[in-house]
């Protein structure tokens, strides 16, 4: 894809976000992702030779390999969303040999998906594209449904079956939290002894997050403080959404904050609202990677593309766009997946 295919895709935001320059956190502070990223800054961490190999196995492979950009495919709606929800669009991905091939043929650094799939192609591909665990899901099978991340198996089992990484998700705000963070880090700290790399996918959870018609679970202020504790567990990668407004901390009245955050260390720009994410991530120093989100169809390259610009200009490490590329015939799927790595491959986007 072209430059001129992303300005097209872009649309009226065009301008706005290629054109953007920040004026609240300068460029210069942010450790931005590049070819020397595991030199640059792993290198002077507590992280042990064998976890710098596993970085540098991420960072090597796919067609984003040796840019310190991250593409990673997902596939841990079965569980999640329930199988039939998630694959009823496209089911061959009922197979698990078939995420794998879309991840390899789409020219993914990574494939991130559950202990059975990727134990039961184990010997066929865990050397062939890095495999990434999600050690702990949601499960949907209780009634009436509850929200509570649960481990599914040990991080030693991951080192068996031939893991990179593993991945966790914290409900930063839910009730279960405090339980998570302490099963998280644990296993994050054992990970790192194995000599894997650890990526946390940090959602804020909690009803009281909605207010007055307004959804914060997607606000700056809040997935940025879900970041900072995610990287205080010392995981090497963030997952994020990406944040569609601001204020939840003023809006709910809880926690704290200053009015400096909004009024001076962001703006109205999603890029802006990024950077924030990306500055309570040490700087960058631990990588952002924000979420595609769900498949809404026509729409889908065009959002993919416009995440992907925002990560980019923001400072952040990549995407990882799972339902936007499995839910659809798998040429289509690579198609998207090869879209989002054309923006980080593109010179003509740049840090904002």
């Amino acid at each position: 894809m072209t430059y001129d295919n992303i300005v097209s895709l872009l649309g009226s935001e065009a301008d706005s976000l290629l054109q953007h320059e920040s004026k609240t956190i300068a460029k210069e502070l942010i450790h931005a992702p590049g070819p020397d990223f595991v030199d640059r800054i792993f290198a002077q961490s507590n992280r042990s030779p064998q976890v710098l190999r596993s970085l540098q196995q991420l960072f090597n492979t796919g067609r984003l390999g040796n840019t310190g950009f991250l593409s990673i495919l997902p596939v841990d709606q079965g569980i999640e969303h329930t199988a039939g929800a998630s694959f009823a669009p496209n089911p061959i991905y009922f197979d698990p040999e078939n995420i794998i091939k879309l991840a390899i043929e789409g020219g993914c650094n990574a494939v991130a998906t559950t202990f059975g799939n990727l134990a039961m192609m184990s010997r066929k591909y865990a050397h062939k594209i890095p495999f990434i665990v999600k050690i702990n899901h949601n499960e949907l099978m209780t009634y009436p449904n509850k929200f509570d991340q649960i481990m599914f198996g040990s991080v030693d089992e991951a080192w068996n079956l031939g893991a990179t990484a593993v991945g966790a998700t914290i409900y930063f705000g839910s009730e279960e939290s405090s339980r998570q963070i302490v099963e998280v880090a644990e296993a994050f700290e054992r990970a790192h002894q194995l000599g894997m790399a650890t990526i946390l996918w940090c959602y804020a959870r909690n009803n009281a997050f909605k207010k007055d018609g307004v959804d914060y679970h997607v606000a700056a202020d809040l997935t940025a403080q879900a970041n900072h504790l995610g990287v205080t567990i010392q995981a090497d990668i963030i997952k994020q959404k990406l944040p569609e407004n601001n204020g939840g901390f003023t809006a709910v009245n809880f926690a704290k904050s200053h009015k400096a955050m909004y009024e001076m260390l962001s703006s109205d720009n999603p890029i802006d609202l990024t950077r924030y994410q990306v500055a309570n991530c040490y700087m960058g120093r631990a990588g952002l990677i924000n979420s595609g989100g769900e498949s809404k169809g026509e729409s889908d390259l065009a959002d993919a593309v416009r995440t992907a610009v925002i990560n980019k200009r923001a400072g952040g490490m990549g995407l990882i766009s799972g339902r936007k590329a499995f839910q659809k015939d798998m040429k289509v799927g690579v198609e998207l997946l090869n879209a989002i790595q054309d923006v980080y491959l593109s010179n003509e986007i740049t840090l904002a």
